[in-house]
């Protein structure tokens, strides 16, 4: 890995991986239609000698190859990641992230790039019947476009490497992640509300869905040991496949509380009700990280840590609500 092609290089997880492949002295492209990312966030990366920044979308398979020669790795983030709104406008995730996968592979192709990691979503294993989940537990009925998107990307992905197009296939299932430059989910979502009413706090579902969280940098840990250890070269199809987490999880009323306490606020609370955000929301997502623990990895911070990092993050950058809340709809 010298040279690093990232997908979604302006977005929350992208770009705090573009400064890292930075600061450990890679050269580095990162590609963004900026629809959700933030040139913002790269500010650092482009004064970077080792930096270059290409504005483009993924669904442009010319554009996209022709910006990927010269690199040696790539690092597949962009994504659409609007789960709960998935139903009003379905054919988003087929294209951002099906297809754009697909372009993203031949892209690869094109220019002879062999590797890959790709940020799968611990939403595939839907409503698992195993707590917490193993990478091997056989796969159920989807509940959400997003996860049947990502399920989709990552058999592409496995495809490819076992007929000897790419040689390292890494497909990383994120639970959810928190940190810096965080600007979708529950801590994005409540802080929001906190602002313009704090004494109220409206709540999907009925709180107690119980979630687990990760850190951003303890992400990026993850992925970039794996990576460089190279397990996928020498496994059966080239392919190696990891749950990304933290060994716990909270309730959504817990999370609540960290973040009232963090703020001095007791608003109350009002739930839509249901064990349910919205459809395809999972109640319980816990994930089985042993497989990657047995790497020597471990994640740095608790999921209490890390809400406290996204917490501060979001108060002293309030500029992302007005960047989202300018952004234009999205296609239908």
């Amino acid at each position: 890995m010298q040279h690093v092609f990232v997908t979604g290089a302006a977005g929350f997880i992208g770009s705090n991986f573009v400064d890292r492949l930075l600061a450990d002295g890679l050269t580095v492209t990162g590609w963004d239609n900026l629809s959700t990312g933030q040139l913002r966030f790269l500010e650092g990366a482009r004064r970077h000698p080792k930096f270059r920044f290409l504005q483009g979308d993924n669904l442009d398979r010319a554009a996209l190859a022709a910006a990927m020669k010269g690199t040696d790795f790539v690092l597949h983030f962009a994504a659409n990641a609007d789960i709960k709104d998935g139903w009003a406008h379905p054919g988003k995730d087929l294209e951002q992230n099906t297809i754009a996968t697909f372009n993203v592979l031949e892209a690869m192709r094109a220019n002879g790039v062999r590797r890959i990691a790709f940020s799968s979503t611990g939403s595939v294993y839907g409503e698992a019947e195993q707590i917490p989940t193993p990478e091997n537990t056989p796969f159920p009925v989807q509940t959400s476009l997003y996860a049947a998107s990502k399920v989709a990307g990552e058999t592409m992905l496995s495809a490819y490497a076992e007929g000897g197009q790419i040689d390292e296939a890494y497909i990383y299932r994120f639970v959810s992640i928190l940190g810096e430059r965080y600007t979708h989910g529950h801590v994005y979502d409540f802080y929001q509300q906190l602002l313009a009413h704090p004494d109220h706090l409206r709540v999907l579902g009925d709180g107690k869905q119980r979630k687990s969280y990760l850190y951003v940098q303890d992400c990026i840990d993850a992925v970039l040991h794996v990576t460089r250890a190279g397990t996928a070269r020498d496994s059966a199809h080239r392919t190696q496949i990891y749950n990304l987490g933290t060994p716990e999880f909270v309730e959504v009323n817990q999370s609540i509380g960290y973040l009232c306490a963090a703020l001095g606020l007791n608003p109350q609370l009002e739930y839509t009700g249901g064990n349910r955000g919205w459809i395809g929301d999972n109640p319980f997502i816990f994930l089985d990280t042993a497989k990657i623990a047995a790497t020597g990895w471990r994640p740095k911070l608790s999921i209490e840590q890390g809400l406290g990092h996204t917490l501060r993050w979001l108060q002293a950058n309030r500029w992302v609500y007005e960047a989202r809340a300018s952004a234009p709809p999205p296609a239908t």
